[in-house]
């Protein structure tokens, strides 16, 4: 079986139904991703596929062939992704444990709404749990996180100019 991870493709030897979190983990040795609870209830395994957060312990592997894996290793090779930076500022990790699985989930929540409310937030990361409660500088992290990625944006494209009528005579 072949999946690509992190832009790289990888020719697998599993069956279709392992875990693809442990085929990150015991086949690619891409251990950033963390083994949780093992029932998606948790979101210390999140990764995304096709852009979009999963949970990687739940998913078998035969379920992302053809698609485009990343973990927290393809995020930014120097850790400089705007969540990754904001992370560092806020002081966000304590033990750390769940912090690939959050990261990953903000990712994934910034790159479907630029500038989350607290409510647009804490929803979209209720299934991520944090042992140690950094909650709110979590929901910092984000909103820091989000402001940089809209000032770095380009401008949107000018939409074309109307033609003028031609003035009646």
């Amino acid at each position: 079986m072949k999946i690509q991870v992190n832009g790289t493709q990888h020719t697998i030897d599993a069956t279709s139904d392992t875990p693809l979190l442990w085929v990150l983990r015991d086949h690619l040795d891409l251990t950033g991703t963390k083994f949780g609870c093992g029932m998606a209830q948790c979101g210390a395994c999140t990764v995304h596929v096709d852009g979009n957060a999963m949970r990687s312990c739940v998913t078998p592997v035969s379920m992302v062939e053809g698609k485009a894996v990343r973990t927290i290793e393809g995020l930014d090779r120097d850790g400089l992704h705007a969540v990754q930076k904001a992370w560092e500022k806020h002081i966000v990790p304590q033990c750390g444990y769940c912090q690939s699985g959050q990261i990953m989930q903000a990712v994934a929540v910034l790159s479907h709404i630029d500038n989350p409310s607290d409510d647009d937030i804490d929803a979209a990361m209720a299934g991520n749990l944090c042992r140690c409660g950094t909650y709110t500088r979590i929901r910092a992290a984000i909103k820091d996180a989000a402001a940089e990625l809209r000032a770095t944006r380009p401008p949107p494209e000018p939409e074309p100019a109307e033609p003028e009528d031609e003035p009646s005579e």
